[in-house]
């Protein structure tokens, strides 16, 4: 485990989903679990004793309520910051989490996919924070903007949010797989490299080309017509 690892404490009654959730955590680098808590007395005394980054929190258990938890970490001295996972889908109920200041708020039956880019946004906005500690400068309204929007460096444009249909996880990898060649790539290569179709593959990169991260050109092969490909700008 590495030093700057940030810590999450799951506080989850059913031991099974915590089990569940345990092991997602375990396949994304750079978090570390340090307790399971399964009521409001065991979360009280982890979150006491060992003080995590971060929490996820369900909204029901026999002896409390998640909300009622979730204000108590805010009157705290050490930040802690939420994630709710929960099965609970009243409007009332997301709206006060939210107003209190959960990061995310995640309906259970919990997706990996979903789950992993939960993590790794809030990845991005920890290290983001820790940087701007150390700087220990005034702060910009430009990294307001980012810290407020939570959003992962590099895949959300400041232009716009992403369209739908773009998942953020796989545009990270389309320009991960552009930024190791310096020639340009087909549709069809990122497509093989990625794992997605063909199709999908390209849905990506014009959406790239669009934001003005990659430009698109014409590469005529030696046989059949000119393929389209694509190459990271600059």
């Amino acid at each position: 485990m590495g030093n700057q690892d940030i810590e999450v404490l799951i506080i989850e009654d059913d031991l099974r989903i915590a089990e569940i959730q345990k092991r997602f955590i375990e396949q994304i680098e750079g978090f570390q679990i340090v307790g399971i808590a399964a009521s409001y007395v065991e979360a009280r005394t982890l979150i006491d004793i060992l003080k995590p980054d971060l929490l996820l929190l369900d909204v029901y258990f026999p002896d409390m309520n998640g909300l009622d938890l979730l204000k108590e970490t805010k009157q705290l001295t050490k930040q802690m910051d939420v994630i709710m996972i929960t099965a609970t889908k009243e409007l009332d109920k997301v709206q006060e989490a939210i107003s209190i200041g959960v990061f995310d708020y995640i309906i259970k039956p919990v997706v990996f996919e979903r789950f992993k880019q939960s993590l790794l946004r809030y990845q991005e906005y920890h290290q983001k924070l820790l940087q701007l500690e150390k700087e220990n400068i005034l702060i910009t309204q430009q990294e307001v903007d980012r810290l407020l929007r939570k959003e992962v460096e590099g895949v959300s444009n400041d232009k716009s949010y992403l369209p739908k249909g773009i998942d953020p996880l796989t545009l990270e990898k389309v320009m991960e797989v552009l930024g190791k060649v310096e020639i340009g790539l087909t549709a069809e290569s990122v497509a093989k490299e990625i794992g997605v179709s063909r199709t999908t593959a390209r849905r990506y990169l014009e959406h790239l080309v669009t934001i003005e991260k990659i430009e698109a050109d014409l590469s005529y092969g030696t046989v059949g017509r000119p393929e389209r490909v694509y190459i990271v700008s600059g």
